[in-house]
């Protein structure tokens, strides 16, 4: 179980690691600005979306749409069609973004990790301390999780209701 837990952790340290360097090298793959011309169907030519790094000026069908999939006569109509748009982004705002979700996602592991390896030192028993005991908590050899903290609130709440009903309906039999 122990070597499980110790993968697991190598695991998630490899998959944040390489996330991180991914993130890091993305930088080359992509450009900033982009024009986006969608031309739907024409005749017997199907619908296309193009893409290509071009400054806004020449954001046009015309510089867009390479190759041209019509005849020459054809082109300005088929150009008219299609919808051009400039689109621009900051890969840097997005890098930014995305390495400090991954520092935080990070952050919150690493303190994942820590609260497993102290929570047992924390929790060791003392022979010495003897534990408290409610009337209501008698059970013996429980542990005080709070999963199990709020099942015991639960049962008790379920007991109490069960008593009222029970006092309820043994009132409404004697008055009636």
């Amino acid at each position: 179980a122990l070597y499980i837990k110790q993968l697991y952790r190598a695991t998630i340290v490899f998959t944040y690691i390489s996330s991180v360097d991914q993130v890091l090298s993305f930088h080359s793959s992509f450009e900033d600005v982009r024009c986006k011309c969608i031309c739907p169907p024409y005749r017997n030519i199907t619908g296309h979306i193009y893409s290509r790094n071009v400054s806004q000026k020449d954001c046009k069908c015309l510089h867009v749409v390479e190759p041209m999939p019509v005849p020459g006569h054809d082109v300005e109509a088929y150009c008219l069609l299609c919808e051009c748009k400039y689109e621009e982004r900051s890969s840097n705002t997005i890098k930014v973004t995305i390495l400090i979700y991954l520092s935080v996602v990070g952050s919150l592991l690493l303190y994942m990790l820590f609260l497993l390896l102290v929570d047992p030192l924390i929790r060791k028993h003392d022979p010495y301390i003897q534990p408290l005991h409610n009337d209501e908590d008698s059970e013996v050899g429980r542990s005080n999780t709070v999963l199990e903290r709020v099942e015991g609130a639960q049962q008790r709440w379920k007991k109490q209701v069960q008593e009222q009903r029970k006092t309820v309906f043994d009132r409404h039999k004697m008055l009636s």
